[in-house]
């Protein structure tokens, strides 16, 4: 899409929920009760409107830019999840109406849509972000507004806000296990390559504190700026620190992978001798490099399109219906159709949306038979996941090779640095909070 897309506004009201490939005029906003104001002049958190005949929320995601590559379907997820509960007599008699904005792989781009979804639409809550790097740039905002963020991608962790519900990976749900299974299965020696921002590199940090506790290696570190494509040092750096073959573990984010793919494919470094795991590819970003690139590599996720339950098949057969037979479904946009279901079933318990301390003290132990399996929101605003690793299949999917019977309980605070060893989160509990120390 162009670069304007930034600037422009979706509206999906009722069941008539659009993907965004279908440029449409935005439908006119909802009137609102004007907004509250504390004395520091930002929202209340009781203020926000859900008045006449519709709940407002907001979707924010990249559109544009390096992250349009993954960002685009969650949008298509999240619509998918507001259509079936429209559709099913919406939220408090109410439909959900949701405005779509672009944050367009920049940061400050994500926190400026994010205050104007909230002060000028008045939603009640936010779906969106993917990097950490979107992430930490809204979370001020919400976190000054006391408003809520609903954030579904797999994560560095380190983190634990009470304006947000993560319904993604912490990593002992998805970084730790898959660490575990390469040295069992692949290899010990590591070499590990990122993006350069704040995921890639806490994510290593964990991994290398795992690897040392575990008899693992590390023999090399390298970083690409998010969007760069010149990824010719780092493959040489792979074969000149693994010349016999050894564990590539990356966490380069958006469509720097795609150069990185085919560069190691043409470099001689496939799979069977370098075998690359993964934690930000999936069947849509498998689909845009090419399965001829990935094949025999591996991901870790919560969930994969291959999935066998009844929630899922029914999940993939309505997002086919929906967005045409050649889609496919992923893990980020699971987590994002789950954050939807999670929020619209905390509200009916809460009996208001715009009483976002309510719904927040709701959301804690609700459960949804998601296509992953049956999953919970924990007091930590973090949700027990499934942990599952697959290999990349000549048609562009993955083979499960691992998955746990059970969902895994969440720990934000990572217990193998040393800085956050023994900590924990607990917004049940308003002594304890977002970081307290287990006696």
């Amino acid at each position: 899409m162009g670069s304007q897309m930034n600037r422009r506004k979706f509206i999906v009201y009722g069941s008539a929920a659009l993907g965004v490939s279908s440029l449409i005029k935005a439908c006119a906003p909802a009137t609102t009760t004007p907004t509250a104001t504390t004395a520091a002049g930002t929202a209340s958190p009781t203020a926000t409107a859900a008045s006449g005949d519709t709940i407002k929320v907001g979707i924010l995601h990249s559109l544009s830019g390096t992250m349009a590559i993954s960002e685009k379907s969650l949008v298509d997820a999240t619509q998918l999840a507001i259509e079936e509960i429209n559709k099913a007599g919406g939220v408090l008699g109410k439909q959900i109406e949701a405005i779509v904005e672009d944050g367009a792989s920049d940061w400050p781009t994500f926190a400026e849509k994010a205050k104007k979804l909230i002060d000028q639409d008045k939603v009640v809550a936010v779906f969106g972000c993917w990097t950490s790097a979107s992430r930490k740039a809204v979370l001020p905002v919400f976190e000054s507004k006391d408003h809520l963020l609903f954030y579904p991608v797999q994560y560095e962790g380190q983190e634990c806000s009470k304006n947000i519900f993560y319904t993604g990976a912490a990593p002992n749900q998805q970084i730790e296990p898959s660490v575990d299974w390469l040295l069992k299965n692949k290899g010990k020696e590591f070499f590990l390559v990122g993006s350069d921002y704040v995921f890639p590199r806490t994510a290593n940090t964990i991994i290398k504190a795992q690897l040392e506790a575990s008899g693992g290696k590390v023999v090399g570190e390298d970083y690409l700026p998010l969007g760069n494509s010149e990824v010719t040092p780092i493959i040489s750096k792979i074969k000149q620190a693994l010349p016999n073959g050894g564990v590539i573990y990356n966490s380069l984010n958006g469509d720097s992978n795609v150069a990185f793919f085919k560069q190691m494919q043409g470099a001689g470094l496939t799979a069977d001798k370098y075998p690359s795991m993964s934690v930000s590819i999936a069947e849509e970003e498998v689909k845009a490099i090419g399965p001829e690139f990935l094949k025999g590599h591996y991901a870790a996720w919560n969930y994969f399109m291959t999935v066998d339950n009844p929630a899922n098949k029914k999940f993939v057969e309505a997002f086919k219906a929906k967005y045409g037979a050649d889609r496919v479904t992923n893990d980020p946009m699971e987590a994002g159709y789950i954050a939807v279901n999670i929020w619209a079933q905390a509200v009916k318990k809460a009996g208001k949306a715009d009483d976002l301390e309510a719904v927040r003290m709701a959301a804690l132990g609700q459960t949804f038979d998601a296509p992953e399996g049956k999953v919970t929101m924990e007091n930590s605003h973090h949700l027990s996941k499934f942990v599952r690793i697959g290999e990349v299949t000549a048609d562009g999917q993955f083979k499960i090779v691992n998955e746990t019977k059970e969902a895994v309980a969440p720990l934000p605070w990572n217990q193998f640095v040393a800085e956050t060893k023994g900590y924990y989160c607990d917004y049940s509990d308003k002594a304890k909070g977002g970081k307290f120390k287990k006696a």
